[in-house]
């Protein structure tokens, strides 16, 4: 099934109108962004000169009054768009109308399907701008191609193939890559013996509402499918930002979409984010560092100036200049490259990745990343809100979601990145900050029984490099509720980890992606799961999953959460249940061989999901009610349950979005301070005999 058919959209292009307006930009010399046909669904009222995208004397005094504006405009000619560029063409070959970019600041005009400025073509010169600007492809290389084949969607003839470097069977065991998986259990879960009895799996009517009301989620721009947005709930009077394509959000989306075949919607929503990477981004004169990627976009619909029964399509994003706190999103840029790794690896192509505008994208998110600062530890340091918690929460500093995918992301940008003269040095800081994170989160993130022991004999106030409680944690930071429920077998890694502060609260989504990208050994990473399984009653319940636990209340609440009206005990990010963490629940039990568990969650999860009309999130402390202000037909707990079901299906392309130990990466760990004689062992030692290496 095509992509095109699949999502029920057009493949058919309406023409674009581009405007550009110099500026400083971060990947290119200048930009162009081509728009069409709007979602009128999706039109807001509000004039497009009330937020950034769209530059304003009057309203943005203190800003450039040169700005890139994607726009799309209606009832033109035809254009041919590639990779999110417009290429002027005439309407046919009889007829003498052309279209015409005006860009008014810099003084270019469209003719005859090429760009001019005063008789100078500006094709050569922004191909020539982009190579300069960008060291994410050896000079030869770029020398080699032209500008066309370079930007225009699926220009590199030479399409990478899908590397499988290993594959070995024994008995009902596969081993992909290094990873074993076994098929025993999904040959009784599926019921089916041959492949093409897999494919002609007759989808449960569950199953095939969901993938109505994705595909009815479906966000389209320039006439074609661009994301989902967050919640599509016809019922909802005051949608807020839930009218949105977030970043985090189409994550799930995306793997359901590629995991059914459908790589269009997943490839236009990456380019255009892209683009949106380098637009200007200001909260009270202030603008944050390059590489950053917005939380969210809309596509607007408005009247264009001059023109009668005209309107353009506009997209506006929002880097959290418009969000409740105003936090900018630290996790978009680590899901956006995860993301990228996912759309190569499932569908074979790697072309994408390997463009010069996305190799770019990928350098820049990371030196974002890897900027110096003063922190001694290789955590990044972030405020409160800035991930999938993206309210107050007492999370400031350096919480284990974002350190998760910081290392995901690392990973991914090591293995996707062209190495040459120009990031060579990068690559080598991804390798020495992956060595560094990794012993870091496994000697000092880590708890189970044996731990809790440890710091309940801590001695405080350790001066010196051999202090055994380099943190200076105070015995009576352990929690009642702790001594109580940590089981004798298994653990996990604490919320956070600061200067006399450890946040002992379990966060579900940090520890899953521990175990998905191998942050953890393989015994943490068993023990997390045996957790799970132990405290599923706490945990899971009657709705798979807790994002954490336990919830704070009383007077904690009120301090640390500032009396949040949203974030009651057992509500919203409080102790909340959230059915969208199914999939990285189900992604982390394959992985270690566990899909039963994984099976279980869905089984709960498919009782009730229909019924309860999708909802965003559940509360109480057993799950069984729908949140106090959840959204129905919320889009990533559709896709969600959508993604866990096919990876339960098909193992063998779970194995593709997990990663496993790197051996290599450990050997360079520096596991203490002082020299050879003094030096303590690390746990790549407790890796390799784990594993029996």
């Amino acid at each position: 099934m095509s992509s095109s058919s699949s999502i029920g959209i057009s493949t058919v292009k309406p023409c674009c109108r581009i405007l550009i307006g110099y500026r400083g930009s971060s990947i290119f010399g200048s930009h162009a962004r081509s728009l069409d046909n709007p979602n009128s669904s999706k039109s807001h009222s509000k004039s497009i000169h009330n937020r950034g995208s769209y530059c304003s004397s009057s309203r943005n005094s203190g800003r450039s009054s040169h700005c890139i504006v994607q726009r799309c405009i209606a009832h033109q000619p035809s254009s041919v768009v590639h990779g999110g560029r417009a290429f002027i063409s005439s309407a046919s070959a009889s007829s003498n109308s052309i279209i015409r970019s005006r860009i008014s600041a810099a003084g270019f005009y469209a003719d005859s399907g090429i760009l001019r400025r005063r008789g100078v073509l500006l094709v050569p010169k922004v191909a020539s701008d982009y190579r300069n600007q960008s060291t994410s492809v050896d000079n030869n290389h770029v020398n080699e191609k032209g500008f066309e084949q370079i930007y225009i969607q699926g220009g590199f003839n030479n399409v990478k193939p899908l590397v499988i470097e290993e594959i070995e069977k024994s008995g009902n065991s596969v081993v992909l890559n290094g990873s074993a998986v076994d098929l025993d259990y999904f040959k009784e879960l599926n019921e089916k013996t041959t492949p093409q009895e897999k494919d002609e799996r007759v989808a449960s009517e569950i199953e095939k509402e969901a993938w109505k009301l994705l595909r009815a989620a479906t966000v389209t721009y320039c006439g074609s499918p661009v994301g989902t947005v967050a919640a599509n709930d016809p019922g909802d009077k005051q949608p807020l930002n839930y009218d949105q394509v977030f970043i985090r959000d189409f994550v799930p989306s995306a793997l359901a979409f590629l995991l059914n075949g459908d790589a269009e919607i997943v490839k236009n929503f990456l380019l255009h984010t892209l683009q949106l990477q380098s637009w200007e981004k200001t909260v009270d004169c202030y603008s944050p560092g390059q590489g950053l990627m917005p939380a969210s976009f809309k596509v607007r619909s408005v009247p264009l100036e001059g023109t009668e029964g005209e309107f353009e399509e506009v997209l506006d994003p929002d880097f959290g200049e418009s969000a409740i706190g105003r936090v900018a999103p630290v996790d978009s840029g680590l899901w956006w490259i995860i993301m990228l790794r996912a759309y190569g690896k499932i569908t074979g192509d790697y072309t994408l990745q390997e463009r010069v505008d996305v190799q770019t994208g990928i350098r820049l998110i990371l030196n974002l990343c890897l900027s110096d600062g003063f922190d001694m530890f290789p955590t990044l340091l972030v405020t409160d809100g800035s991930c999938m918690i993206d309210r107050r929460m007492g999370i400031h500093g350096h919480p284990l979601e974002i350190q998760a995918l910081f290392y995901s992301a690392l990973r991914c940008g090591r293995e996707m990145l062209t190495v040459h003269d120009g990031t060579k040095n990068l690559v080598a800081a991804i390798n020495k900050r992956l060595s560094a994170l990794s012993f870091h989160m496994r000697e000092y993130y880590w708890v189970d029984m044996k731990k809790i022991n440890e710091i309940y004999r801590y001695k405080t106030e350790e001066y010196s490099t051999d202090a055994v409680n380099k943190f200076n944690i105070y015995p009576e930071q352990i929690p009642s509720w702790l001594v109580d429920w940590i089981p004798e077998e298994g653990g996990y890694f604490m919320g956070n980890l600061q200067p006399a502060h450890m946040d002992f609260r379990f966060f579900t989504l940090g520890n899953l992606w521990s175990i998905i990208s191998s942050l953890g050994t393989r015994e943490q990473n068993e023990g997390i799961l045996d957790l799970i399984d132990t405290k599923w009653d706490d945990l899971v319940a009657h709705m798979p999953l807790k994002i954490s636990y336990p919830a704070m209340e009383g007077e904690e609440w009120r301090i640390i959460t500032g009396s949040d009206p949203k974030n009651t005990p057992w509500s919203y990010h409080n102790g909340g249940s959230w059915p969208t963490l199914l999939w990285q629940f189900t992604l982390a039990c394959i992985k270690m061989g566990r899909p039963e568990l994984a099976q279980k969650a869905v089984s709960l999860a498919e009782q009730r999901l229909a019924a309860d009309g999708w909802p965003e999130y559940y509360d109480t402390r057993g799950g069984r009610f729908i949140g106090k202000q959840s959204r129905n037909y919320q889009t990533w707990t559709i896709a969600g349950f959508l993604t866990s079901k096919m990876l339960l299906e098909n193992p063998e392309k779970a194995s593709l979005l997990f990663w496993d130990e790197d051996y290599e990466l450990l050997e360079t760990c520096v596991c203490a301070l002082g020299g050879k004689a003094s030096r303590k062992k690390c746990s790549r030692f407790a890796a390799r005999s784990q594993d029996g290496a």
